[in-house]
C-alpha cells in the first residue's frame, strides 16, 4: 500500500463519527493528535495530487513558497482558540477544519516541503517555534478559559504540550546546529 492510500485511509478513520468525537472530547487530543494527523494525511496523499495535477503544481507551487505560505495561514487560523470553539458549535465550521488541515495544508506541504530550500527550512522552524511558546504561555497563563467546549484544566494541559513541543523543537535546531553532518552529505 503506498502512501497516498494510506494518507487517504487515515483521513477516512479521522472523519468517522465516533473517532472523530473521541478526539474532540479531550482538548489536548483535539488541538496535538487529530489537527497533526488531518495534515499527515494530506501530506501522505500529496503524492497522488501531484501526479495527477502536474501542469497544475507546475504553474502554482513551482518553487514551494505559494504552497508553504497557505500552510501557515491555514495552520495558523487552526491554532485560534474561537476556530477551534466554532468547530465544536457548527457543522460548517467542522467541515471547513477537515477540508482545509489536509487539502489545503497536508497537501501544499508534502508538494512545497521537497521544493524550498535549506534557507526557507530554517525560517519557518524558527518561526514556528516562537509561535508555539506563545500558544503555550497563551494557554498556561490566561486568566480566563480561553476556549468555551473545554475547561480550564484542559486547556493548561493543552498549554504545558505546546510547551513541550517548543523545548523539542529547540533541541532538535540546537542538535541540528551542532552536529556534524559531512558524512551524510559524501554520501
Amino acid at each position: 500500500m503506498g502512501k497516498p492510500m494510506f494518507g487517504a485511509l487515515l483521513f477516512g478513520l479521522l472523519v468517522i463519527p465516533p473517532v472523530r468525537h473521541l478526539m474532540e472530547s479531550v482538548m489536548i487530543v483535539h488541538m496535538l493528535v487529530q489537527i497533526p494527523l488531518l495534515i499527515l494525511a494530506g501530506f501522505l496523499m500529496a503524492g497522488f495530487f501531484r501526479k495527477s495535477f502536474q501542469r497544475f503544481w507546475f504553474v502554482w507551487n513551482e518553487n514551494g513558497v505559494p504552497g508553504m505560505l497557505l500552510v501557515v495561514i491555514i495552520v495558523l487560523y487552526w491554532l485560534i482558540p474561537r476556530t477551534i470553539d466554532a468547530s465544536l458549535e457548527n457543522w460548517s465550521m467542522e467541515w471547513f477544519k477537515f477540508i482545509s488541515l489536509p487539502f489545503l495544508a497536508g497537501i501544499p506541504l508534502g508538494d512545497s516541503w521537497g521544493k524550498i530550500g535549506t534557507l526557507t527550512k530554517s525560517i519557518i522552524m524558527f518561526n514556528l517555534i516562537p509561535m508555539l511558546g506563545l500558544m503555550a504561555w497563551l494557554y498556561i497563563d490566561a486568566p480566563v478559559r480561553v476556549c468555551n467546549n473545554y475547561l480550564e484544566a484542559e486547556q493548561k494541559m493543552l498549554g504545558w504540550g505546546f510547551l513541550m513541543i517548543t523545548a523539542g523543537c529547540i533541541i532538535y535546531m540546537l542538535q541540528y546546529a551542532f552536529t556534524d553532518r559531512s558524512d551524510a552529505v559524501s554520501e
